[in-house]
Order: C-alpha cells, then sequence, then structure tokens
C-alpha cells in the first residue's frame, strides 16, 4: 500500500478539473482583499498548485507547502509550463515551519479532513505561530453531511486513456477510509498500478472553533462553499480566521 497521493498526486488537478477552480481562486482573491490580508502568503496543502498559482497571477507572493513528493513535482511542472515563478516546499501542516511569518494561510480543499483529531490542535498552532500578528487563516473542511452521505460506503471510478481510478469509501463514524487503486499510463503503453489508502475525518464545527480560540485564533467566522449560506447540507464549510 503505497502513501497518500503516490498514484493520484501526478493527476490530482487534471481529474478535479470540474471543481470550478477558476470561480474558487476568485472567491479567496476577494476574501484576502476583503480581509486585508498582505500580500504574503502560504498555501498548506497546495497539491498541484492551482491556488498557489492563480493567488501568484493575482500579485500575491505565496508559496506552496504539501505533504507529497509526487504532488509537489507536479506543481513545480505545471508552474513551470506557465511561466509561474512559485516555491513549493515539502512539509506537514501539524509540523509546519516557515523562515518568516507570512501575512496569511489558506488550507483548502480538505486538507483539514486529513489531519486526526488528536493532531489538530498542533496543526492550528503551527499556522498560527507563521502568521503575523492579526493574520489571516482560510481554511475548509468536507462537511460531515458530505463524508456521511455522498462519500461514505460508496463507489466512484473514473477510466480515460492515460488514467483509470477505483475509489472505495468505507464510513466508520468518525471517518471515512478511502481505498484508491490507479492505473497510470506508461510511456511504453503499459499501465502501472498503484494502491494507495486515504483517511478523511469528520469533524463538528464547535469542535474546530474550539481548537482555533485556544491556538491563538480570536476571530473565527463560518460560511458555506464560495460565501454560500451554510445549511444542514452544505458539502463544505469554510472557516475564515483571524490571529
Amino acid at each position: 500500500m503505497s502513501q497518500s497521493y503516490d498514484g493520484l498526486g501526478g493527476w490530482f488537478e487534471y481529474l478535479n478539473k470540474d471543481c470550478g477552480y477558476e470561480i474558487w481562486s476568485q472567491y479567496l482573491i476577494n476574501r484576502l482583499n476583503g480581509l486585508n490580508a498582505g500580500r504574503q502568503g502560504v498555501d498548506i496543502g497546495c497539491g498541484n498548485g492551482y491556488f498557489t498559482r492563480s493567488l501568484i497571477k493575482a500579485g500575491f507572493d505565496v508559496k506552496g507547502v504539501d505533504i507529497s513528493v509526487r504532488m509537489l513535482s507536479k506543481a513545480k511542472e505545471i508552474s513551470s509550463r506557465e511561466g509561474v515563478r512559485a516555491e513549493f516546499l515539502l512539509g506537514d501542516i501539524t509540523k509546519l515551519k516557515l523562515t518568516s511569518k507570512v501575512d496569511f494561510a489558506i488550507a483548502v480543499n480538505d486538507c483539514i479532513n486529513y489531519v486526526p483529531p488528536e493532531k489538530l490542535s498542533a496543526a492550528f498552532s503551527h499556522v498560527s505561530a507563521c502568521l503575523k500578528k492579526g493574520g489571516s487563516f482560510i481554511f475548509d473542511i468536507s462537511s460531515g453531511y458530505k463524508l456521511k452521505n455522498i462519500i461514505g460506503d460508496n463507489l466512484f471510478a473514473e477510466d480515460t486513456d492515460d488514467i483509470t481510478y477505483l475509489w472505495f469509501n468505507s464510513f466508520k463514524g468518525d471517518r471515512v477510509e478511502m481505498d484508491i487503486t490507479v492505473f497510470e499510463k506508461t510511456s511504453n503503453g503499459a499501465y502501472a498500478r498503484t494502491d494507495e489508502r486515504h483517511t478523511q475525518y469528520i469533524y463538528e464545527l464547535s469542535f474546530i472553533k474550539e481548537q482555533l480560540l485556544s491556538s491563538g485564533f480570536s476571530f473565527v467566522e463560518c460560511e458555506g462553499h464560495l460565501g454560500q449560506k451554510l445549511e444542514e447540507n452544505s458539502q463544505r464549510i469554510n472557516f475564515i480566521c483571524k490571529k
């Protein structure tokens, strides 16, 4: 069994191309500008770097950080191809350290769902320590509704000429365990198989707010995806925080 995103890491952005990256990026840009968040930031759990690149194109100075080597390799490749000068660093949010403090941090598209409950306080404390006084932190989670009712105990699959994946999910009460098999086309036309396991944890809003407030954040606001009203069946919850 491979580490998370050893197989999917080179294809993450491609496989998520229908998620509305452009609108999502503009939401983040507008939110950061509305918070007067400054121009220097870090994109935690940056994946293949779409949000990092978008923020840089909008005039921000942003570094991308991810725990997956394969993710970062693809992020560098795409940035080079697009002519975007971006710096990508290998790092874990629960141990995050930067050489200098930044104005803001973002961690979007389920980064926090991958953090086990016993490490959530450490994750938020390390983010707080990387921010200047008054710094902003924007992140999201897949909601309990989504993980229980849409993802949990369901199978997803996609088959293309270059990659095929089978995604089996098991709802375990406080988390969803995901077993993913990837068949990736190689240069000689054969397909290489990779098997990996992901775990995403289900979080209640009250628990996250409690952990944030105890980790150095004094203001926490919640809303639905792209600023929509938060409903019981909202699939994604955004948190806007100030240190």
